[in-house]
Order: C-alpha cells, then structure tokens, then sequence
C-alpha cells in the first residue's frame, strides 16, 4: 500500500536518518504558528509540559462526570470535545464518527453465596465472577444442574438445548456446566426457561477446572450469570443460593476522531493513533490520556507543516471493549481509501509511572507476530523509533506485535504498523530496573485499569522521552519521500 519509491525511502530513513538531538533551553513560544518541518524544531516545540495540558483537561473530563471516560459516557464526550476543540483551533478540519458499541459495567460488587443447607460466602474474583454483559438482579433460590456430568474427564452440552431444561423449575438458578456452546447460549435458554439466575461451572478439563470468568458477547441476557471453578460449582446442586448483580449491559453510542494534515503528494497516509477512551473504573490517564495526549502535542506543532506525505491523527473509542473503535473505522475505509494509507503508529500507555520503553517488535526479530503482520515497511517502522532511541542513548527493548492494541485492525488489513508502550499490568524485572530506573517487583502501572489512573500516576520522564520519539517518528515516516529535516526546514 506504500509507493516503491515511498517504502524504500522508510526503509532507509528508518535505519539510517539519524538527528542531532536539538539542545535544551530555547522557548516553545510561537511553535504552533510555526513550520516545523525538521526534527531539532519539532523535537524543541513538543514537549512533556505541552502534553501533560493536555492529561489534565482529561483529568477535568473525569472529575466532571463520574470519574472516568469511558466511551459512551459524558466523560468521554467530554475528552472529544477537548480534541475536536484543540485541533479545530490549531486549523484541522476534525472528523467524527458515530459507532454502536456493546457496553457494559459493573456498578456495584456482586454477591455470592450459599444459604441453605449451609452458610457460606464467596469471594468475587476468586470464587466466581460475574459474567460480562450479565443482567442484574437479587436472587436467592435453589440451584437446580442442567444435564451436567462433573467427570473430570467428560465432555457437557450442557444448557445448549432448549430441551436440556425440561422439567426445570421456573424461579431456580440454573446450574450449567462449560462445554459445546457459548456461554451466551446457555444463558439465554436458562432465562427462556424461566431461571431467576445462570451459574456456569468450568469443566475439570479445563485450566485445571479454575475461576472462569464468562462474556456473554453482547448484551441480551436480562438475568444475573457468573462463573465459579470446577470445586466449588459441582457441589451447588440442590444448595438454596443467594445471587446478586448490579451492572449496566446495554448498546450505546460512541465515536472515533480524525484529522488529516495534507502531504505534498496524496498517497502514503501516516495514520497515527491511539484510543481516547478510559475503562469504566477510572480516569484512565496514562492509559491511555498519555498516547492521546502525545497524537494531540504533536498535531498542533505540525498544524503549519507539509510534509511529503499526509498524516493522520486518530483517536478511538471503544478500545477498552474490545478494539473496536479502531476496527470499526477500518470496516468503514473502501479499498481504495486503505490503499492511500502506508503506514500506522500505534501510541497506547506512553507515561507508565514505572516505565520501560517499549518498542513493538514488528520485525519479528524477537517474539513471533501474526500471519501477515511484517513485512520490510512494518520492520523500518520498528527501526524508525530504535534510531531515535539509539541517538539519544535511551534504552529500549522489544514487546509483542500480537495484536493487543488498535493497531490489530490495521495490520489486519495489510497496513505496516508499529508503535511503542512503557508496559502495564506485567512486572518490571531486575534487569529492566538497571536499564530504566524504577522498582524491581513492582508492576509498571500498578494502577492500571484503576480509579488511581489519575494525574499523579504519569511518569514525566517517560512522556519526555516518549513524546520526542512519537515527534521524530511522525515526522520520519511522513516525510520519507524526502529525508527527515529536508524539504520545508
């Protein structure tokens, strides 16, 4: 999808174009009314400060509406409006794109327990687990099995029939066991039924018969439904149980936000993104109000500049329910608006408060990556940013090209794409606390898909170094058809 003559020169710019890191000190003052079209300018006007205005007008989003911004909430509505409003002013015609989406949240803990013959309650997250896209519901009433077999070694079509419910009894909980159907089928033929609540009970077979944790898919199921281990579920039948679930699982609405700044030729679009959205726990500013934040620094100090190719900033909903802002836009494109774009930078969780540098390994030179995923352009993009960190002697290593991001819909398609990511829920190593600083032991956000994803949990030396190289690379890749700094100066 990239000219020969574009790809050849990304192969080369990302090996080899290598700028003198611009010295500290001068004042970003007047930077976006500006051309800004080599890096050492571009490099001094997009700065750690510059995003971090931006992480707290989505931090103002969250105080504001609920405490967080997820897509399909006011809070979200909110962090559009602050991009629509930031590149509008800086001179981008803004694009939005409304999508349904299945939502869903927990708005409470839920409640598990045995009430008779015997008292007993269940731990949440260790127990059992509610069901995503569950209904809600307060319910205490015998749980009745469902053509179950709790053989390790057997195989179960329970619930999958409509007929497995005959002689069931309107207002039980219906006990069924994992196996041959969806889960969403299960509980829809045990609602259908008459069941008052679902239990689904993992197999022996299966993770050694541990704590399932159901989707349903997409929300229809009006009762409450959770999983529970293998252990614990075989023994419920005949047990009065008390089952409880407060959660929202509905269709809502949300959208993606573009904007293109135009390239002195019309082919080679540099699509650069990252999702906009926050789960429904928190403020979600490192994840991901940071690589949002950045797309957002870097487009208003390349507002003025025309680069030899176009670029296209992007910021995606509904990352955080499945990628599916991103695929959703990709859906949208014909072949011949894929076909104009050459390339996709991915920029999600760019401030992790116990960082490493992360560089997407889309040549495959370290971890394996889907069929079809690399090729030479997506391995130059990959190179793009370790030059960058080369040239300032900045450690870096490589992570999973495996498709955990919104850049899995463009490398679905055949797109070349890369990006970077200073780590999440996993755990910094000894080794990694040598190169980077930081706490051995300690994950690399621990406050990851939690309310305390707030403003303090952003590291500003990883943004600072992280930004820069969002900047050089942007600008490398976009202006490959020239070389990085040539052109407009």
């Amino acid at each position: 999808m990239v000219s020969a003559a574009a790809a050849g020169a990304l192969a080369v710019s990302g090996v080899v174009l290598v700028a003198t890191p611009a010295e500290a000190g001068p004042s970003t003052r007047g930077c976006e009314n500006r051309v800004n079209a080599s890096i050492d300018k571009l490099l001094t006007c997009v700065t750690a400060a510059g995003v971090t205005e931006h992480l707290a007008a989505f931090q103002a989003a969250a105080d504001a509406n609920g405490g967080n911004r997820a897509s399909g909430s006011t809070g979200y509505a909110a962090s559009a409006d602050h991009v629509d409003a930031t590149l509008t002013a800086a001179g981008y015609d803004v694009v939005r794109q409304s999508f349904e989406f299945p939502f869903f949240e927990q708005t409470s803990a839920a409640g598990f327990a045995q009430v008779a013959p015997e008292a007993a309650t269940y731990a949440e997250g260790t127990d059992f687990a509610v069901a995503t896209f569950s209904g809600s519901g307060d319910v205490t009433a015998v749980a009745q099995a469902v053509d179950t077999d709790f053989t390790p070694t057997a195989t179960s079509t329970s619930g999958c029939e409509a007929a497995d419910f005959a002689g069931f009894t309107a207002g039980s909980i219906a006990l069924v066991q994992r196996g041959s159907c969806d889960f969403a089928v299960k509980s829809a033929n045990a609602e259908a039924a008459g069941a008052a609540g679902v239990v689904i009970v993992n197999r022996g077979t299966s993770d050694d018969g541990g704590l399932i944790s159901p989707t349903l898919g997409a929300p229809g199921v009006g009762i409450p439904v959770v999983g529970t281990t293998s252990a614990l579920g075989s023994t419920l039948a005949g047990d009065t149980l008390a089952l409880t679930v407060d959660a929202v699982s509905e269709v809502r609405t949300t959208e993606n936000l573009t904007a293109e700044l135009p390239g002195r030729v019309d082919d080679g679009v540099v699509v650069v993104g990252g999702h906009l959205d926050s789960v429904p726990e928190g403020p979600g500013i490192n994840d991901n109000g940071s690589g949002s934040a950045t797309i957002l620094e870097v487009a208003q100090n390349l507002a003025r500049t025309q680069l030899e190719h176009p670029v296209r900033f992007a910021f995606w909903g509904a990352e955080e329910f499945g990628l599916l802002g991103s695929q959703a836009y990709v859906d949208s494109l014909t072949d011949a608006e894929l076909a104009r774009i050459g390339s996709y930078l991915n920029f999600d969780m760019l401030g992790s408060p116990n960082h490493a540098n992360f560089v997407y390994d889309s040549d495959a030179s370290t971890f394996p990556a889907p069929e079809g995923y690399v090729s030479a352009e997506s391995g130059a993009i990959e190179a793009t940013f370790e030059a960058f960190y080369d040239s300032r002697g900045i450690a870096y290593e490589d992570t999973e090209f495996d498709g955990r991001s919104d850049y899995q819909a463009f490398a679905d398609a055949g797109i070349p794409s890369g990006g970077l990511f200073s780590g999440a829920e996993d755990v910094k190593t000894p080794e990694q606390a040598a190169r980077y600083g930081g706490t051995a032991g300690v994950a690399y956000d621990a406050c990851y898909h939690q309310a305390c994803d707030d403003l303090d949990n952003v590291s500003q030396l990883a943004l600072d170094q992280n930004s820069d190289a969002v900047a050089y690379a942007v600008l490398t890749i976009a202006d490959a058809g020239t070389g990085p700094g040539q052109g407009n100066g």
